[in-house]
């Protein structure tokens, strides 16, 4: 079996029970260590394969699984969570075209872990209910799907225009061009809109700043990361108090477990406990 496991943003304490597991049960382990900190080895038991994929290509890595019997226990170990920048499609494919079990072991996000450290919701009502997750367009500009830029496609300029919360990977060695992006012609986000670099997000050396859209590439580069660098925009990061709250526990919301309240006291049916 090949297991493909979320490592999660960093902290070792922060994979999932079944992600150690995996490790623990591991014949063999491939993992990138320019991304995935060595702490998070610690659920391995000793003896285990260990393969770092930061020097390796596609090839070397299905080399390695090609190497072993399909009775082997072997994980693939992808920072964050594995379904996003997690090149797996083309491993699973591998996985398929060999007749090899394979599966997915979902991590924590670094945008998660980026979130629980700014201490700040992503959506809120009235300000933003949606979270996109994109890049720049960079030496790997040929994997965005065709008409990226700033009219078209997936380009960061394109996700501006609607000024909700936004999520950019892989992106930290390019300041000015993301800086420019998001206050490119017709982009919802202004100067003044609050942004966060968030970098090695739980790792012991986690490194977070506070600035604004228009400050962005100053304090980027200040920084001095250009791996394992998040940037996260939108005005859910603004301090203060939510600006508008939730409609899911006021009193004069009905939900299916609970009839409105003019009173504002609970009048919904008591919740079953455990025996």
């Amino acid at each position: 079996m090949i297991s493909f496991v979320g490592a999660g943003p960093g902290a070792p304490d922060l994979v999932t029970i079944r992600a150690a597991r995996r490790l623990a049960a591991a014949d063999v382990v491939v993992w990138a260590a320019s991304l995935v900190p060595e702490a998070v080895l610690g659920h391995c038991r000793r003896g285990v394969a260990v393969h770092d994929s930061a020097t390796m290509t596609l090839e070397d890595v299905l080399a390695v699984y090609a190497s072993h019997p399909e009775e082997t226990p072997i994980v693939r170990l992808h920072s964050g969570d594995p379904s996003v920048y997690g090149a797996i499609g083309e491993q699973i494919d591998w996985c398929v075209a060999n007749g090899r079990s394979w599966e997915i072991v979902p991590g924590v996000s670094s945008v998660s872990a980026a979130a629980a450290v700014l201490g700040r919701e992503l959506t809120q009502p009235g300000v933003a209910q949606s979270v996109v997750l994109t890049r720049l367009a960079g030496r790997t500009r040929e994997s965005m799907p065709s008409g990226t830029g700033h009219a078209a496609g997936e380009g960061v300029a394109r996700f501006a225009a609607h000024g909700t919360t936004m999520a950019v990977f892989l992106s930290g060695a390019r300041p000015d061009e993301l800086q420019a992006e998001l206050l490119s012609p017709g982009s919802a986000y202004t100067p003044g809109t609050p942004a966060a670099i968030v970098v090695r997000a739980t790792w012991p050396d986690e490194q977070v700043v506070r600035t604004t859209v228009g400050s962005l590439a100053e304090d980027l580069r200040a920084a001095g990361a250009t791996l394992t660098v998040l940037v996260v925009v939108g005005d859910a990061l603004a301090g203060g108090p939510v600006a508008r709250r939730s409609h899911l526990y006021a009193p004069g919301h009905a939900t299916a477990y609970r009839l409105p309240s003019r009173s504002g006291t609970t009048t919904g049916r008591p919740s079953a406990r455990r025996r």
